[in-house]
């Protein structure tokens, strides 16, 4: 395996929306396991995908509970004319 193998088509923003797509109710260190990030890294991705309208966060006694904005626009000027429901629907199955 040569060193520039370790990349990803998806950034780990989107792994992480993938994972709650699956299941809205993971934990922290369950998404973090899952993407192969930190739980530091995983509530700052979730902390990130919140401030900019994609996630929304119900607490449930201990636990949150994630829904996703299906509707919220991809970022990026390339992918601006898609939204965050059509990128899960090819990836999220």
């Amino acid at each position: 395996m040569n060193e520039r193998s370790g990349w990803t088509f998806l950034s780990n923003h989107a792994h992480v929306l993938v994972c709650l797509a699956r299941d809205p109710d993971l934990r922290e260190s369950e998404i973090a396991d899952l993407v192969g990030i930190t739980e530091r890294t995983t509530r700052g991705i979730i902390a990130d995908l919140e401030e900019a309208g994609v996630l929304s966060i119900t607490k449930i006694g201990r636990r949150n509970s994630y829904e996703i904005n299906l509707k919220a626009r991809l970022r990026h000027p390339l992918e601006g004319n898609k939204t965050v429901g059509d990128l899960l629907k090819s990836v999220a199955k």
